[in-house]
Order: C-alpha cells, then sequence, then structure tokens
C-alpha cells in the first residue's frame, strides 16, 4: 500500500475523532502548524518516518512488542483480532522481564491514539509508514520482535540500606532551599523577565542573573525553571520567562503547601511506567543502574530521552523527593499516596515558620527561621533581600521605602508593619530613614500629557526643584526614555506614564505617579523586557487547537458524509496514488448502488473513473456520491 493510502485510512479516522483526542494526539506528536490544511495534511504529516521514530522513542517494552506482534502478523490495512494478537505475545513473552503491568487492549488503545494503528470492532493493523519502520528496525540496529520478548532486563542492585533520618534530613534542606529559590526566581521574573535563545535555554547574562537571585549555582536555573513551570508558577510566552497570573498565591501559601505543588508538578510529567517502577523502590537507593534499566525499558529511546531522564532526577534531587538517589519520606508518599500525602510527610519534617524579626540598628533585618509566607511577602515589599537561608537577611534602605510607598504604602502602615513584627523595638535610624524619606517622596511627580495628538510628548515629570528635573536629563540610565523638555520647564516623555514612571523609580528617584486631578496614585511593577519589542509582542497560541480549529473549518470537515470538499479531496489522493476506490451513488429512487472505480480525473464537479468489474468508462456527479472507501493501489 502507498504512503498517501494509509493516508486515505488515517485522515477518514482522524476525522472522527473529538476535538479534545485531536489535540492530545497533535501535541504528543509535535506537530507542526504550517502546511497543515486539512486532514489528509495532517495525515501524511504523522506519517512521516523520522516523525514515527520519534514516537516509537518514547514508547516503553511492551507497548513496542505488541506494535511489533500486530507488524508480524498481518499487512498494511488488513486487520488482526485482538485474540490473535493475544495468543502470539503468549507464545514468546516472558511476562517476568515486563516491569509496566498492562493489558492488551490498553496497550492497543495507547498505539492507536499515537495514530500508529487502526484500531476498531474489525480488528487491529499497522499503518504502512509506521509498518516499514518496525520491519525495518533490526537494519538500524533496534531491537526484533525476538528480542523485545526474550531480553531479561538489568538488575536494579541490591536495594540497600537507607539511613532514613539522614535523607529525611537533607531532603528537607534541599525542599526549603528549592522552595525559597522559586520565591526569588518569581520576585525577580516579575521585575525583568527572561528570553529564552532560539535554540533553547536562556543567554549567559540571564542565567547569571536569575542564579544570582535564586542563590543557586548557575547550572541548577534551567531545573529550576522547569521545576516551575511544570508547576504552573512560570510561564515561558512568546520566548520569555515569566511569573503565572497564580504565582502570588502560591508563594504565600504555607511552605509544605508551596512545596507539594511542585512536587506534584514533577510527579505530573513522569511517564506512568517510571513512576510504577520508582514506587514499588521506594524503600531502595535508585542508584546508577537506574539508566541502564531505563534504556532496557525504552529500547528504541535515544539520547535526548535518557537526558530528559537523568534532567528529571536532578529535579527531584532539588525538590528533597530524593536525596542521595534514596526517596525521602515525603517522596515515598508522593509517589504511593499522591500530593497530599506527600505535603503532610514534607511538613513534620520542615523546620517551623516564625512572624517576628530583629531589627538592627544598621538598618538589617534579621529572620532567625523561615518566615510566614505573607510575613515574608509584605517584608519584601519595603526591603531588599540579602540573603535566603533558614536564617535570612533583608536590608532597608530609602530605595526600598520609596518602592512601598509607591507601592501604596504609607510612612504610618510602614511603621506599623515594622513594630508588629520586631522582636527588638524599631531602632532610631530605621525610623528616621522613613520619615525623611516618605518627606522627600513625590518630589518628581509623574503624569500623562493632556493634549493626546502629540507622538512626542506621551508623559511628563514635573518638580519643585528645577535642579531634579536637570539630573534626570543627563542620567544615562534615563537615555532610552528621550527625556527632554518643554516649552512649560516639564521634562517629557514619548513613552507612557507608567513607563516612564517605573523606570525614573528603578533610578532611585523619589518619584511618585499622578492622575490627571494631581492626585498620587498607585503603579504596580510590571515585568519588563529588556527587548523594546516585547511590550507589543503576543503571548504564542496553542499549536494544537489552531490547527485543530483551522481542521474544523476547512470546508472538509462536517459531520455530513456527503460533504462535496471532503469527497474531491479523497478522491484526488485515490487519482494521485492510482488507488481502486469502492463509491456509493444515490440511485434516482433513493438505493445506493456501489462501484469498484479507479478514479482518472475530477473537474466541473463530475468523477471520471473506470469501473474494475464492468471494464467501462464511467462519469459521475459529486452530488450523488454518498460515500467512498479505499481499497488499494489499482
Amino acid at each position: 500500500m502507498s504512503s498517501s493510502g494509509s493516508a486515505f485510512a488515517l485522515a477518514s479516522h482522524l476525522r472522527v475523532r473529538g476535538d479534545t483526542e485531536l489535540i492530545d494526539l497533535i501535541r504528543n506528536r509535535q506537530v507542526k502548524e504550517s502546511g497543515v490544511n486539512d486532514f489528509f495534511d495532517l495525515a501524511e504529516r504523522l506519517l512521516d518516518r523520522t516523525s514515527i521514530q520519534l514516537q516509537l522513542n518514547r514508547l516503553d517494552r511492551r507497548v513496542l512488542l505488541t506494535l511489533a506482534v500486530v507488524c508480524e502478523l498481518t499487512a498494511p490495512g488488513t486487520p488482526i483480532p485482538l485474540s490473535q494478537v493475544e495468543k502470539r505475545i503468549r507464545e514468546i513473552d516472558h511476562p517476568e522481564s515486563l516491569a509496566f503491568p498492562s493489558t492488551l487492549e490498553a496497550r492497543v488503545t495507547r498505539l492507536a491514539s499515537f495514530a500508529l494503528v487502526s484500531f476498531d470492532d474489525s480488528g487491529v493493523y499497522a499503518y504502512d509508514a509506521v509498518f516499514e519502520q518496525v520491519t525495518s528496525w533490526p537494519s538500524i540496529a533496534l531491537p526484533s520482535v525476538q528480542q523485545l520478548s526474550s531480553e531479561l532486563p538489568p538488575s536494579l542492585g541490591d536495594p540497600g540500606r537507607i539511613d532514613q533520618d539522614a535523607t529525611d534530613s537533607l531532603a528537607a534542606e534541599r525542599a526549603f532551599g528549592t522552595s525559597v529559590a522559586l520565591i526569588e526566581l518569581v520576585a525577580t521574573l516579575e521585575h525583568e523577565n527572561a528570553r529564552e535563545l532560539a535554540r533553547g535555554g536562556l543567554g549567559l547574562p540571564d542565567t547569571k542573573r536569575l542564579a544570582l537571585a535564586a542563590g543557586v549555582p548557575p547550572e541548577h536555573v534551567p531545573a529550576l525553571l522547569t521545576i516551575g513551570l511544570r508547576a504552573g508558577i512560570l510561564d515561558l510566552s512568546g520566548g520569555r520567562w515569566a511569573p503565572t497570573p497564580g504565582a502570588a498565591e502560591w508563594a504565600v501559601e504555607p511552605l509544605a503547601a508551596r512545596w507539594a505543588r511542585l512536587a506534584d508538578g514533577w510527579l505530573g510529567v513522569l511517564p506512568d511506567d517510571i513512576r510504577f517502577i520508582l514506587a514499588d523502590r521506594t524503600h531502595a537507593v535508585w542508584g546508577e543502574k537506574f539508566i541502564p534499566f531505563l534504556r532496557w525499558l525504552y529500547p528504541a529511546s535515544d539520547e535526548s530521552f535518557c537526558a530528559e531522564i537523568d534532567a528529571a532526577m536532578l529535579r527531584a534531587e532539588l525538590l528533597g523527593i530524593t536525596a542521595g538517589h534514596a526517596p525521602s519520606t515525603a517522596g515515598s508518599a508522593l509517589l504511593r499516596r499522591g500530593r497530599d500525602a506527600a505535603e503532610v510527610a514534607m511538613s513534620s519534617l520542615l523546620p517551623p515558620e516564625i512572624d517576628r524579626v530583629y531589627l538592627q540598628h544598621d538598618l538589617s533585618v534579621v529572620s532567625p527561621g523561615p518566615l510566614a509566607p505573607r510575613v515574608d511577602a509584605r517584608l519584601r515589599e519595603m526591603t531588599t533581600v540579602e540573603s535566603r537561608a533558614l536564617a535570612s537577611t533583608f536590608r532597608i534602605s530609602a530605595e526600598s521605602i520609596t518602592r512601598a510607598l509607591a507601592s501604596g504604602d504609607t510612612e504610618e502602615s510602614i511603621l506599623e508593619f515594622l513594630s508588629s513584627i520586631s522582636l527588638t523595638g524599631l531602632p532610631q535610624p530605621l525610623r528616621y530613614l522613613v520619615n525623611e524619606t516618605a518627606a522627600r517622596y513625590g518630589l518628581l511627580r509623574v503624569g500623562t500629557v493632556i493634549e493626546g495628538a502629540s507622538t512626542t510628548r506621551v508623559s511628563y515629570v514635573r518638580s519643585e526643584d528645577d535642579q531634579l528635573l536637570a539630573t534626570l536629563l543627563v542620567d544615562r540610565s534615563l537615555a532610552p526614555l528621550g527625556l527632554h523638555r518643554d516649552d512649560e520647564g516639564r521634562v517629557v516623555s514619548r513613552f507612557e506614564r507608567d513607563i516612564v514612571f517605573l523606570a525614573i523609580l528603578d533610578a532611585k528617584y523619589p518619584a511618585a505617579a499622578e492622575n490627571s486631578a494631581g492626585e498620587i496614585v498607585t503603579v504596580h511593577h510590571r515585568s519588563r523586557s529588556r527587548d523594546t519589542n516585547a511590550a507589543s509582542a503576543k503571548p504564542p497560541k496553542d499549536t494544537a487547537r489552531a490547527i485543530v480549529e483551522r481542521l474544523r473549518h476547512s470546508g472538509i470537515a462536517t459531520e455530513s458524509e456527503s460533504s462535496i470538499a471532503w469527497l474531491e479531496r479523497q478522491l484526488e489522493v485515490a487519482i494521485r496514488s492510482k488507488l481502486s476506490v469502492t463509491v456509493s451513488v444515490t440511485m434516482p429512487d433513493g438505493s445506493l448502488q456501489d462501484y469498484l472505480l479507479e478514479p482518472t480525473g475530477l473537474s466541473a464537479g463530475r468523477l471520471r473513473a473506470r469501473d474494475r468489474k464492468a471494464d467501462i468508462e464511467r462519469t459521475l456527479p459529486l452530488s450523488r456520491i454518498a460515500v467512498v472507501e479505499q481499497h488499494g493501489p489499482s
């Protein structure tokens, strides 16, 4: 059977799938949007040999054995009953060699969900390109049916003895450290996002910036970003890393709940069979032999898949799911009983949270333990984090107090909050700093120019202190704003008020934003990008969903089997591939007449074809054709 013939069958199967199934399929098979305009295009993309092998790389040994037996027993397009597949597997299978249990029907259903086989009441068969790829395996150093069924797994080694107390202690330390590091990454990316390179990964400057903020080695930054992404607190949109709307809510949850969400994100993307194996070894050291075992379990896997597993194991260590390749109590609970049980287990391992700090005369703030999330979040609004650990240090400065005032705080609310959390009262230098900063706050007022017609004067900065305005004009850090004087003596910019205000505030000037009535208003610090086009960049669309929407509106995806556009596309493929088809034609009395035809041409709404049985030429109007079924090459 030709590849186009197989695409003919697959397109018909795809057409009747629900949207959710199609979206999952397109995502799993990593189909790119370009060039996919109808179900035939999608079918041909899925039947590309390279695409097929990429999917086979991620199938476990038992599923691959099932597929190989299907290919061994039947030709493409010829269904075989599931009972015959089961009989053959029982003849050659060594059950003890297969670690992950699943029924035959479940395995075949999984293969069908990936568009590798057709499976219905008539039986199962592999599409031709899949058949060709699987049967070519021995020639490309991949296992045969016999090897898939007979090779026993490598030993995972002696389970080993675990010092559970030591393991849990180290795991709790790492769980705390990673949770805190993610808090810092969220805060840093909220202020200024990070750009993902076209080839993947961050550039060196962004990596160093995030590593410094999180207090981790630069090589751990990708793992932390992935942990945040899986947990739904970070997002990679438009090629940029930024916090999600839910990140703020996560940041004020109790420490154990924060960790549990991160750990659950790790578990959620772990393949079921690997999760099963790890859950079965929660009282054993996973060890160095785990990767060779995975290579056996995924015999078609490539280096990239093994690298993914290595990365997942690193994230498990950073999260305290494991420590020294040994599962922690919380990690075991996660694998066996899920997120809630893991949270309970980890909460007993983490240090208790506190809500009091030491305010020092040198304007530093020392927390003798992990702060309660809401106290921590509030304190960060008026301080700068200097070090994060079980005992953290913050620094209060004129700039941090100005930032708090710009976010809506007042002199009174700042002093009241600091007094409520202090174990040492309010040092005089701190009270003086808050008073003085509040008195200077608003010396610069940033607003919107009323006459909206001007493109060179969108916002203004005014002040009674002309020298301060002059300083803005020569400040090189503010040069991108294009500041200049106008006829009224103000400093103006072509950028919007909020952009100008936040830039001036970042440059440590006592600025305040004001409305048209001259009243101070709060402007929240939005995530910024060093890319000038980032503000206008649109978040990327969901490729899989976009493809499905295009298919549903392509003109050949209607529910009616008499869709002219769908019939034309079927017949075009049959003509191009020289396929024989059975055409059901509606007769004048309403009955259906079947013809076995070899289509030769299609024009003006009529099909020209040779009748294979009568050996004559026929011309049929498409409006009379009810159904087209493929047979094979002529």
